[in-house]
């Protein structure tokens, strides 16, 4: 069977590793733009690396009249220990060498103000009663927060009240590294072909029920035939779902966000002082994957400060490509999905277009309002994130992502951003399944896939205190993430 995916980021090549490795017959190309694997969103500073496990992100836990909902807090948790068992998997086959390649045990909290304080109590007390968050630690004491986050404290004034949660087992991940060395494995040992800097034209379905890819490579045309074909090009997987000319199609389309963040390189003695990640609350307006955070990032054996994100409005796709692709996009029945978009979330495009012009003066005083004195401790250079698509469906601005795949099995894809690569494994597990629905009957896949993922089921993750925490122990020990 001839498998193409579209997009060498993290979701295309995990959604490869996973079919080829449970179906090795599977003849599989995988068709990228740029001229690496992992290069546009994917790539190490064009995200924030954040393993988003819900530990310090208040979007994940919506209120409503002082009552806190945490069902997206424990499904988001659940996927993202998923994904830590499959990258344990992945270890323990010699695929990764080392995991401190690209995962890093890494503080994750929580920061806020005194008008958010008993809103911080409210969400730990929630969270704290449920076995994945039991060990969450709460404080408002100066020192307490100094001692856990010291670079947000340091220039605060004493009087200013504080809170904060801290959950000292959280991560940073590097997912450009992760999936390059997916990539390569593939390459070189599972037969898989990766056509680099290769653009995709079109995309149909031929009268015998295949796919056909038309692409330019350089200026020469070539053409893929697909028995499936699946799309993780990110934002570029919105034009060509309208190109496959599948109904559904029509529901949907792409309102673009981009960002920028504030970079700066530290030494070890400060990554080791100030090991987290630390997130506080959004502005008003702004869309969820706003949240204001500093970050320790941790890449090719080097240490950075990353904070933002800075959030943008510009009519493309994904970073580095033009306004006339996404102009392509749109079709005529798109246009008042769009217009409604601009009428119903007018506060967000309002603060889209406000933070587009800020400049960098305005930039670094937002980073001291965050973390007083921050913006003269270091050098801080502005650097653009990748391109973020977040999803309108039937007229409606929505934040998730979405899997689509067709009646027929034949076409999958995933649309959307927040929280993205750090559930990559989870989500490609179940784009998979839909796909190829016949290898959960194969002795042999279901062996395979046996020894990738512990335990897949999200509910027995959830419902199972005891499943959770066994599984944890054991893919975190392998991972390096606790002892």
């Amino acid at each position: 069977m001839d498998v193409v995916i579209i997009g060498a980021g993290i979701m295309g090549v995990t959604f490869a590793n996973i079919a080829k490795t449970m179906d090795p017959n599977l003849n599989i190309t995988i068709i990228e733009r740029l001229d690496q694997a992992a290069g546009s969103n994917s790539s190490v500073f064009n995200n924030a690396g954040t393993g988003h496990e819900a530990n310090c992100e208040l979007n994940y836990t919506p209120v409503d009249e002082e009552v806190i909902s945490v069902e997206k807090a424990l499904t988001i948790h659940a996927q993202f220990n998923v994904a830590k068992q499959y990258w344990a998997y992945l270890v323990n086959q010699k695929i990764i060498d080392d995991p401190a390649t690209f995962i890093h045990p890494t503080k994750h909290c929580t920061l806020v103000n005194e008008q958010s304080i008993n809103l911080l109590h409210l969400r730990h007390k929630e969270m704290t009663s449920h076995h994945f968050f039991d060990d969450m630690q709460l404080s408002e004491d100066f020192d307490q927060i100094k001692e856990w986050i010291p670079l947000t404290m340091e220039g605060r004034s004493r009087d200013q009240k504080m809170a904060a949660t801290l959950v000292d087992h959280g991560t940073d991940v590097n997912y450009e590294s992760v999936t390059q060395q997916i990539a390569e494995h593939m390459v070189k040992e599972q037969g898989v072909r990766i056509e680099y800097s290769t653009h995709v034209k079109r995309v149909h379905k031929s009268p015998s029920g295949s796919w056909l890819v038309e692409c330019l490579q350089g200026q020469e045309p070539v053409q893929f035939r697909a028995d499936k074909l699946f799309v993780g090009a990110g934002g570029g997987a919105f034009p060509i779902l309208k190109a496959s000319h599948l109904p559904v199609g029509k529901r949907f389309s792409g309102f673009p966000v981009g960002g920028r963040f504030l970079l700066a390189k530290i030494d070890e003695e400060t990554a080791k002082r100030y090991n987290a990640k630390t997130y506080g609350k959004a502005a008003v307006g702004a869309p969820p994957m706003s949240v204001p955070h500093l970050d320790l990032r941790a890449a090719d054996g080097k240490h950075y400060l990353l904070f933002g994100p800075f959030a943008t409005f510009s009519p493309i796709l994904e970073k580095g490509r033009g306004l006339l692709e996404f102009l392509r996009m749109i079709h005529l029945h798109d246009i008042p999905n769009l217009l409604n978009v601009a009428k119903e979330h007018f506060p967000l495009v309002s603060y889209l277009f406000k933070e587009t012009f800020k400049g960098e003066s305005a930039m670094l005083a937002t980073l001291d309002e965050f973390a007083p004195g921050l913006s003269k401790k270091f050098e801080w250079e502005i650097v653009q994130a990748g391109q973020r698509v977040q999803i309108i469906k039937d007229g409606d601005l929505q934040m998730g992502t979405e899997i689509i795949v067709s009646e027929d099995q034949s076409y999958g894809t995933l649309l959307g951003a927040s929280p993205g690569a750090s559930v990559s494994p989870e989500v490609m597990l179940r784009v998979v399944q839909q796909m190829f629905p016949k290898l959960s009957k194969k002795q042999e896949s279901i062996e395979v896939f046996n020894e990738m993922f512990i335990e897949s089921d999200l509910d027995k993750l959830i419902d199972d205190a005891d499943r959770y925490r066994d599984v944890r122990q054991k893919i975190d020990k392998t991972l390096g993430i606790r002892g």
